[in-house]
């Protein structure tokens, strides 16, 4: 399996350090809102790569955190008078709704940096103590200058990084690219008690600090969107390399931007929409199969006239395989001889088609296609019980690594699944036109 690492530029023959236990982090959402179509890319997308990593054999020990404490969420916390923590715990349930209904699996951890304060703090200690991080009267700064690797993820040298890097007016830190590990208290703020006085982490010493604790100082992958890059996991590497003094990930896999109706989304432009708001017209599944339509490193452009193509994409799996259950409970008797060598070496094509296509930096676009091909053969085939039973496995073996066809066993209302018997015995009995 090959997969496309940023750090490296390339496509890179995926070597795990350990295959019983590869181990990935992927960056999960700051929780002060619902998650939307952006957010939904990253979580389907590294969900998709750990189950078909899992199918291939290897063991995936899988880390998503949880940012529970930030600017953002300070400041809507005081807009609706509750804390920090309620207003976390409360989005925390919400994206597990969101995620439930998408088919993402939980993670082996969902680490909070609220309760990883003791880890965040041992970190920074180590930073100061080697050079690398300062103390300005209660704010810990990083200096990227002291780390000669910076900006080796976004393939920029630090001095035209530097060019765009500005000073706040709160902050005082020796250079404009320095970034803070460690915050001082402001008035109202939640806060803990620290060697440098009462504070809070900042962002990206979160992620470093909780990879550490979970899985160790070198990870096999880091994901996350491309958005993520610079800054954050530029810092990551610094603050993680800087303490610990080895590679902190082998492989660096971001999936590309969601524009909505062509046009960056953003809530100014009010085309910013949440996976709640699309799920109640598309449904969850939906959502999935768009995702996965596109290349994960391709920009993908979300729109209603997409999801309406989406959803019909996914209704045609869905009715062959109802077809073909029919046919399998309605088959005669005497006519259960085994399936034709070809048409089971088509599906097995097909099969190693799919394969193919996700061994090729995980290509769910070509696989789905793959399963497409599958459906078209078995429409147009007429089939014995062996052939159908084979289909019906392929279908739902591929089908199952992409976290798709869900629903297989979910009962349907009445006039529907009349509907669908219908249209199967007339398919059998080579009706068409009915």
């Amino acid at each position: 399996m090959k997969l496309y690492n940023t750090l490296t530029n390339q496509k890179q023959e995926f070597v795990p350090m350990d295959k019983s236990s590869v181990k990935i982090y992927s960056c999960g959402p700051t929780v002060y809102n619902y998650l939307h179509i952006g957010n939904a890319r990253q979580a389907v997308t590294f969900d998709t790569l750990r189950r078909y990593l899992a199918y291939r054999g290897y063991g995936v020990k899988f880390v998503q955190n949880f940012t529970d404490v930030d600017d953002k969420m300070i400041n809507k916390a005081r807009e609706q008078g509750i804390t920090v923590k309620e207003l976390g715990e409360r989005y925390i349930t919400e994206y597990f709704t969101d995620a439930d209904g998408m088919g993402i699996a939980r993670a082996d951890v969902h680490p909070k940096a609220t309760e990883n304060i003791p880890a965040i703090i041992k970190l920074v200690e180590t930073l100061i103590d080697k050079g690398y991080a300062y103390n300005k009267d209660g704010d810990v700064y990083f200096s990227t200058k002291k780390f000669a690797g910076y900006g080796k993820l976004s393939h920029q040298p630090l001095d035209e990084l530097e060019s765009g890097a500005r000073i706040s007016i709160n902050e005082d830190k020796d250079d404009p690219m320095d970034f803070a590990v460690w915050k001082k208290k402001k008035p109202g703020e939640v806060a803990w008690d620290s060697p440098w006085g009462e504070g809070r982490p900042g962002w990206h010493i979160e992620c470093s600090a909780m990879a550490n604790e979970f899985l160790g100082e070198t990870l096999d992958i880091h994901s996350g969107g491309q958005d993520l890059i610079f800054p954050h996991h530029e810092n990551e590497i610094a603050q993680s390399e800087a303490a610990n003094g080895v590679p902190f990930a082998n492989y660096w896999v971001h999936n590309g931007y969601i524009n909505v109706d062509n046009k960056k989304m953003s809530k100014s432009e009010g085309n910013f929409f949440t996976i709640r708001e699309i799920a109640e017209e598309f449904g969850y599944e939906v959502i999935r199969f768009f995702i996965l339509s596109v290349h994960y490193r391709s920009p993908v452009n979300f729109s209603k006239e997409l999801m309406r193509a989406s959803k019909a994409g996914l209704e045609r799996i869905y009715n062959c395989v109802n077809n073909l259950e029919f046919l399998r409970e309605n088959h005669s008797a005497d006519n259960n001889e085994v399936g034709g060598t070809e048409y089971i070496q088509s599906i097995n094509n097909l099969k190693q088609k799919y394969l193919t296509a996700m061994d090729d930096d995980l290509n769910t676009a070509d696989a789905i296609a793959a399963v497409f091909e599958i459906v078209a053969l078995a429409n147009k085939s007429d089939l014995d019980v062996n052939s159908i039973d084979f289909t019906l496995n392929a279908i739902q073996e591929l089908c199952g690594v992409l976290g798709l066809l869900s629903k297989i066993k979910e009962s349907l209302p009445d006039e529907v699944q009349s509907l669908l018997d219908q249209r199967a015995e007339a398919r059998a009995n080579k009706e068409w036109a009915k």
